[in-house]
């Protein structure tokens, strides 16, 4: 049974002298664990009780940390939601979830306070637990009970709201405290939003059961960055983080020596960036696979083979399975839908029983996702099955035309995308962004392609960007690409 993560927060607390924070402003876990208590008792006074939902929609900063623990020790539902959300798309979450309170930066809480719904600001609440006991008595907690609920970015549709239990959270951490052989000597470079899994969960989870300490930054900027890295052991980070601190000379092999592990996740890393990264500093970045229904599902191992190109192997504990259309299970190197079972898998969507329902093939969770093993047993994906182009009947997979094209000089980031066409039904697109001080030529680019794919993948149209969009976690957003160019080829 995994350790819970208030547990490991009162055993590390037991050592009073142990760092937490190595900010301007450092705390220790005894600080933390009494801050924790002060919000729940603020908590408890304002009515609020165990089952209960908060949404909490502010900008990055420690406090937010403490509220989630605090939510966690009174057994009230923590919902964080992205601070760039308008009110508007915020109003989605106070209607279906409910939440018993709202916390938000100043501006945002009066706003919300507007709706009809119950809301504070963060600092009228901080202050209020500035008075209350730095002692707690925590409730009894199953391993079931209901943790967090994270809405998922709503790309196709409205957002849906991921049930996370405290078992979810904890096993998925301590599989990978173990697996990335996390100490309570290490240091984290912590500059991840926190409204999401990977900064929220995967980040500070890691931390709280190993006892580690943070250096939390409340953005990411290569100068603070650079500056952080002489203190740090382990950094996590999205791949943009990556392409922009290999563009800034100062990233040299001396300044990453302190570093053990550097670990990249909610985008797809390309081979490239993986080589170049190497190259400049010694280290192989260590990526990994994960999903909000899912928390982590694959990662490459601390100890073997970082294999460019894929997300390793499957976790401890969670079984990982490739399947035909009819869900027959797929030998490797045949590709096919990705399904997973294990304690990490969310517990259902919140509130629409018939849509968890559709998503779950018996007991394993069907992610929607594509891709295939290889014959060591390491996974790649191949893209979103939303995002399949089929041109002329024949299937082709964005990842493996988007690989070829990261690798041919000048391409910085790419992104394929299928768009309607009168005689193939999809015609594959290239939408690309060339390297700094790079000039792309398409019949260059084409020509690079001829030896790597077979002509209908190559994409018959091939479009020059300044950048893609992205969403906050540094996903490609494909489905504005396909609106964007929906028509390109209506007048043929």
């Amino acid at each position: 049974m995994a350790t819970d993560i208030i547990t490991a927060l009162k055993r590390s607390a037991a050592t009073p002298d142990r760092p937490w924070l190595l900010n301007d402003t450092p705390a220790t876990y005894a600080d933390l664990l009494a801050a924790t208590a002060r919000l729940a008792n603020t908590l408890h006074a304002l009515g609020l009780t165990k089952g209960d939902r908060l949404l909490l929609q502010a900008e990055k900063c420690p406090e937010v940390l403490t509220l989630y623990l605090a939510c966690l020790r009174a057994g009230i539902v923590f919902l964080p939601v992205n601070p760039a959300y308008t009110l508007a798309e915020t109003q989605h979450f106070l209607t279906d979830a409910e939440p018993a309170l709202a916390v938000a930066d100043p501006d945002r809480s009066l706003a919300i306070a507007a709706t009809g719904a119950r809301s504070t600001a963060l600092p009228d609440l901080l202050a209020a637990a500035a008075a209350q006991s730095p002692v707690f008595s925590d409730p009894a907690h199953g391993l079931d009970d209901l943790a967090a609920i994270l809405y998922t970015s709503g790309t196709t549709g409205r957002s849906k709201g991921v049930m996370l239990s405290r078992d979810n959270l904890a096993s998925n951490a301590q599989t990978l405290v173990t697996l990335w052989r996390f100490a309570d000597t290490d240091v984290l470079l912590h500059a991840l939003p926190v409204f999401h899994t990977h900064g929220l969960f995967v980040a500070t989870n890691c931390a709280l059961l190993s006892g580690s300490a943070l250096i939390f930054q409340r953005s990411f900027s290569p100068d603070a960055v650079l500056a952080a890295l002489p203190q740090a052991t382990v950094m996590m980070g999205v791949p943009t983080f990556y392409t922009r601190l290999l563009s800034d000379p100062r990233l040299t092999p001396d300044a990453c020596a302190h570093v053990r592990l550097f670990i990249s996740g909610s985008a797809p890393l390309s081979p490239a960036t993986h080589a170049d990264w190497q190259v400049r500093t010694g280290h192989a970045i260590l990526e990994r696979y994960g999903m909000t229904e899912t928390n982590m599902i694959t990662s490459n191992p601390w100890s073997g083979a970082r294999k460019a190109g894929t997300v390793g192997l499957p976790l401890p504990g969670v079984s990982v399975r490739v399947t035909g259309p009819d869900g027959t299970p797929l030998p490797p190197g045949e590709a096919g839908s990705i399904e997973v079972c294990g304690p990490n898998v969310f517990h259902g969507y919140w509130r629409l029983p018939e849509k968890t329902a559709a998503e779950f093939r018996d007991r394993w969770f069907v992610t929607g996702d594509l891709g295939a093993f290889d014959a060591d047993g390491y996974l790649s994906i191949l893209g979103r099955a939303k995002d399949l182009v089929i041109t002329g009947g024949l299937n082709v997979y964005p990842a493996e035309v988007e690989s070829a094209l990261d690798d041919l000089p000048g391409v910085a980031a790419s992104a394929v995308i299928g768009v309607p066409h009168p005689d193939f039904g999809e015609a594959v697109v290239a939408c690309l962004v060339p390297a700094p001080g790079q000039t792309l030529d398409e019949t260059g680019l084409r020509a690079g392609l001829r030896d790597r794919l077979a002509a209908f993948k190559i994409p018959k149209r091939l479009i020059f960007l300044n950048d893609l969009p992205r969403n906050a976690m540094g996903k490609v957003q494909k489905a504005a690409l396909r609106t964007t160019y929906a028509d390109m080829f209506q007048d043929r």
